[in-house]
Formats: structure tokens, sequence, C-alpha cells
């Protein structure tokens, strides 16, 4: 600064006041005035003002411009920079002003404000500015508020004092923050912007994070709407190790509102009307703020019909009448409900519906057990699967219909008082059991698809809703069945034969060997008793051999059967002549012996026809026959054995010839008799 200028503007005001007689007089009368003036009225000093503001009045008049003062005459004149009564002007200054300290915290006063700064009196010799973007958290501060500082500088180079609101807050903000948390206390803080899940907010310097379900009591669209405002928060949580801090506006907001709450809870009646606001919508009901106290109605209590999402009835901030179905005064539930303000719709069903009447309606619901139809919202049957087909295959409601499918039903029974009603689909067609002996009569041939195995058998379909079992025992005359799979495939046709009709139980029964003679019929004829056949041994075990015996028939011979005229035992593979001892057609049993045909002493007892002996014109028939059942036999898997009829009848007719050859040789012989009488 320069020797001119003074260092501070209260001093110069006194200068100027002791110096005014300089532009009357000359230099002594002036030293002579300015020295004496202050002993002559010292009563008056003592009395003299405390502040340099009271000074100001009594001598504005005599004040000078410090740049047309001489201070280098003054100085001179006086004999120095002060006299005693500058001093002591000059202690009494002082007095009114702080002794500060660079990089300390104080308070000052708000002394003007403008558009970017705020000029701020800490009580110092000058006064410093700080910026307004600092004090934007509080836009409620105004002029003469008191602030804290810190104080950066107490002269720049432009003699400016440097002040920051920011770095006083900053300093001092941890300790106001774990205050806040130990204390419960109110803090303000200004939304600075948004961040992922919330907001952050300046709190005493401090960066704190708002989170979104913190913000409100009531969830939050849209969170720019809070960027720039000034709130109240409450400290909810301080991370020391990471510096974090959390803050709640909604705490504030809920302490409102449990006085509220315990309120309107003391006044609430179940089947209470009242009007809410719809507050929140979510899959499985409705929250309705009652003003104050949030109340929820479940999806089931929205409307008496059946809906998928609560968005199909209500939207969000509607304001709907809801009826108090319960409440708990100690958690502060309270359930709510919106259908119950409507009558129930079976209460306004048609009296005169009744079994057997026709109706339309929506499929709502599908399960594996069955469709729940809607005839009005709210009014509902239910069409089990059993009764969506005549089928008695076991299948599932969506092999059949799909949600929201029209369709028309019978009401096979319906229960006002449980509010409860079975439909029926498939009485709307015939029912083909109804006419069953017509349809398939007993000994009738058809064509099947094969359905289902068990072990015991095959499960066919002739047509919808007609399904029937052929036996395993029923599949084929000659073939042994360990399984039925093994006979045929799910899904193929096969030819069958109802063998009986249930119609009570809706059961048939049907064969499929039955489509051909039975073989054994033939094999009785040609395998009788004492009829001696070649036959292979194909497996020995400890109770004798099974013999492998033309037209592909199995034997079996009881170890005593396979001794051999040297006395050996026919042995696996051996080739042999054996008699058949035992023939059961009904258990298609042949027991055969080797023994037996070298045992007998008259080898006669061989059945020629069967070994191709005989030579007559029906034997060879017979043996080409058997030979043509033979080549079939192991082809047939399906019962195709015509050539057993053919052969039957060829024997029928050779025998019905012999037996005509034979009556004609007797009456022939009975006429030659009576010629010669």
């Amino acid at each position: 600064m320069s020797e001119n200028t003074p260092e501070n503007p209260e001093t110069n005001v006194e200068n100027t006041t002791t110096e005014a007689p300089v532009a009357e007089q000359n230099n002594e009368e002036t030293t002579a005035k300015t020295t004496e003036a202050p002993v002559q009225d010292d009563t008056e000093a003592d009395s003299a003002p405390e502040s340099v503001e009271e000074l100001l009045p009594r001598h504005t008049n005599m004040v000078v411009s410090s740049l047309d003062f001489d201070w280098d005459a003054e100085v001179k004149s006086s004999g120095g920079f002060k006299n005693a009564a500058e001093e002591q002007m000059a202690a009494r200054y002082e007095k009114t002003l702080n002794s500060v300290n660079e990089h300390e915290v104080v308070e000052g006063t708000i002394m003007a404000m403008t558009a970017k700064d705020a000029v701020v009196n800490i009580s110092y010799k000058s006064d410093g500015v700080v910026p307004v973007s600092e004090l934007r958290y509080n836009p409620e501060i105004k002029i003469g508020d008191t602030i804290e500082v810190y104080i950066e500088s107490k002269e720049d180079k432009g003699g400016q004092l440097l002040l920051s609101h920011k770095k006083a807050r900053s300093l001092k903000s941890w300790d106001r923050v774990n205050t806040a948390l130990e204390n419960d206390e109110i803090i303000k803080g200004y939304v600075k912007c948004r961040t992922k899940g919330g907001l952050i907010v300046d709190v005493f310097g401090i960066e704190a994070f708002l989170p979104g379900s913190q913000i409100d009591v009531k969830p939050i669209r849209d969170y720019d709407i809070y960027v720039g405002k000034s709130m109240e928060f409450k400290v909810v949580k301080i991370n020391k190790e990471f510096k974090n801090v959390v803050v709640s506006h909604k705490a504030l907001i809920e302490e409102e509102l449990e006085q509220q709450k315990t309120e309107i809870i003391a006044k609430l009646e179940k089947g209470q009307v009242l009007e809410g606001t719809v507050k929140n919508i979510t899959s499985y009901g409705v929250f309705i703020d009652l003003g104050g106290v949030d109340g929820l109605i479940h999806i089931t209590d929205l409307s008496w019909g059946r809906i998928n999402h609560p968005e199909e009835i209500v939207q969000l901030d509607e304001k709907i009448q809801v009826v108090i179905l319960d409440f708990d005064e100690g958690k502060k539930r309270i359930a709510l409900g919106l259908k119950q303000l409507t009558p129930h719709p079976w209460d306004n069903a048609d009296a005169n519906l009744q079994a057997g009447d026709k109706v339309k309606g929506k499929v709502v619901v599908l399960a594996d057990y069955g469709a729940f139809v809607e005839i009005t919202p709210g009014f509902e049957g239910l069409v089990h699967v059993s009764e969506m087909s005549w089928s008695q295959h076991l299948r599932s409601a969506q092999d059949f219909l799909k949600v929201g499918d029209d369709v028309e039903c019978v009401v096979l029974s319906i229960d006002r008082e449980e509010r409860k009603m079975s439909l029926g689909i498939k009485q709307l067609m015939p029912d083909p059991w109804a006419d069953i002996e017509f349809k398939y009569p007993t000994n009738s041939r058809h064509q099947a698809k094969v359905r289902n195995f068990t072990n015991f058998g095959v499960f066919v379909e002739l047509e919808e809703g007609v399904d029937g079992l052929i036996h395993i025992s029923d599949l084929s005359w000659s073939k042994k069945i360990k399984h039925p799979s093994e006979f045929t495939k799910v899904g193929e046709s096969i030819e069958v034969v109802v063998l009986d009709i249930d119609k009570e139980n809706r059961r048939l029964s049907l064969g499929h060997k039955q489509l051909e003679e039975n073989p054994w019929d033939v094999f009785e004829t040609i395998f009788n008793e004492g009829s001696v056949h070649t036959g292979t041994i194909t497996s020995v075990n400890d109770k004798g051999a099974v013999v492998a015996l033309p037209y592909g028939l199995e034997g079996f011979a009881p170890t005593k059967h396979l001794v051999k005229a040297d006395g050996s035992t026919a042995k696996t593979e051996e080739t042999l002549e054996f008699k058949v001892i035992e023939f059961s057609k009904e258990n298609k049993k042949i027991i055969v012996s080797h023994a037996r045909t070298h045992e007998e002493a008259k080898p006669s007892t061989r059945k020629k026809g069967a070994t191709g002996a005989d030579s007559n014109d029906d034997g060879e028939d017979t043996k080409k026959a058997v030979k043509k059942i033979k080549d079939n036999l192991e082809k047939s898997t399906l019962g195709d054995l015509s050539v057993l009829s053919n052969l039957k009848s060829s024997m029928e007719k050779s025998e019905k010839a012999a037996a005509e050859k034979k009556l004609s040789k007797a009456k022939k012989e009975k006429e030659e008799e009576g010629d010669e009488a």
C-alpha cells in the first residue's frame, strides 16, 4: 500500500478531523490547535462514542479528501505519526474488531447479496466475499443471517479478505453428521443430482446418498423432480471407513403419518366404505392410500370374475371406493375389498337354470384335471377332463381346449349354496355305447388302432370313446408271446373280432387269433396218441428234453423216454423217431417217447400217414396240405392260417369219400348175398 493510502478508513476519519484547520491557518497554529483540542476536552473524550459508526456523524462535515491531504507535512509538523489522542482513538477502534487468524473457522453476518457473491462481515477491518453457489443448499438464507466461514487469507493481492463457507462446513461436517445420527436430529440438505437407485444430497458439505425407497412413503416414479430442491432429512447410516452417509426423507414422513395411522385405525370398522387412492399395483394386489394409512386389496378381492393382473381393474393414482374387510391394530394391516361393493354373480344367476340345460361361456382357467368356463363374470363352472370326450384315454384338458375358447356346455349339476356347477361337453355328442351291440355285434370283425400295452394284453380303440382289450392269449394260436410288444406296436392298425360286450361297464373283449381256424383242431388229427413222428432234440434238462416236431410244434419227452435201443440216452441235436403218448389241445401240450418206438413189438402202430408211408391219394393230399402248413406256420404271426381250414376240408372230404366208398361196398356185398339167396 502507498503511504498516501490510509490503512483503515476509520483512522482516516480521525486524522482528518484533527487536521481540518490546515486549510485556514499556518502550520504552527494548526499544530497547536490539533494537539490542544483533545487535551482541553478530556471529559468529552471519556464520554466519546464506543463505535466508529457513532463518531462518523460528528465529523462528517470536517472530512477532506485523502487524495488532497499532505501527509508528509502533517507528520513533520506534529513531530510523529500519532499523538496520545490518536493512539487512544485507535485503541478504541481496535476493540471493535475481532482478532482473526488464517485457516480458522469463524462466524460472520451476511451484509449484502448479489447474483454471484454474498458480502460477509466477520467484525474484521474489512468484509469478505463468499460465492452464492456455496449457499444454494439453503435457499432460505438471507441478509442478516449468521453463517460459518473459513478464513483462507486475511488479505489477497487486491487487499480482499478471502472466505469460504464450503470449507467451513466441510471441516465440521463429520462432527455434525455424527451428532445428527446420535441425537436423531432433522437436518437440511440440497439435492444435487440423480444417481443409480436414488439421489445425491449435499449435507454440511458432504455428499450423502438418498435411496429411492427413502424419498417418500409412496413409490417415486420420477426422481428428477427433486433435483435442485432443498429438503429435510434424517441421517440413518454412516460408514466411517468409506466416508459414506445415507439419509432418509421418508423417515420424517413416517413419523408424521404414524400418529395419523393410529388415529385412523382407531376409527375403522369392518364393512366401512372409504375412498382411497391407488398407490401401488403388484401382481398379487393393489395398495390403497386411505389418507395416511395404507390398505391392501388382494387380487381375489378386486373382481368376482377371474383376472390375470390387477391392472385390468385399476390404474395408478385412481380414486376408488373400497370396503374394509379386516384390520389388525397391532400390525396396522388393513384388508380391503372392491368386488364386495357389488352383488355376487351367483345371486343374480338365472334361478331357472338346472341340470340338462345348455349354456355358453369362455374358458378362463385350464388345469390338467379340467377347465373353468365363465358363463358371466364371476359365474362359472368346471368341465372335468372326463366330461370333455367319450374317450377313456387319460389326457389333460389342454388336449381339448385353450384359454379364451368360446364353448357350449351342458349343465350336469348345480349347487347354489356351495356356488358350484359341473359342466360337460361330450354330452353334446351321441354316446357311442348307446347302441354298441348293433355297431359292434359279437363275432363281427373290425379294424382297430393299438393305443397301449399291459403285461396281460393290448388296448385298442375302435372309434372315439370305444376301446377294447385283446388278451395276450388271444393274439396267436401257435406263437408263444411273453409281452404284447413282441406282437405289434403302438399306433399300428390291427384286425380284431368282438368276443364279448359289457355295455354296463363299457368294456369290449376282443380277439385276433379268432380270425383264423384253430390249428390245434387239425394238429389233433395228425398228432393223435400212438402216431410216430420224426423229431430233433433241441434242449435237455433234469426232467427230460424238448423235441422239435413237424409243422413248428414242440413236444416234451421225459428222461425215461429218451432211452435208445442200445441203452444209451438221446442227446441234444439228435434226430430220432418219437411216438405221441399224450396230446392236449386245451393246454397245447404234446408228450412224446423215443423208447416206445423200439419197445413195441409191432411197428404197425406207427401212423404211416404222418411219416409219409401211405401211398393212397388222400394220404398224398394230406401230406401236401401239412407241408403247406409247415411252410406258412413260421411266416404267419397274425393268425394267417387259412391253409388249415383247407386241410380240414380236404380231410373231411377224404373221410366222407371213404365212408361213401365203404357204404357202397357194403351195399354191393349185401346185394350180392341177396342174389345168391
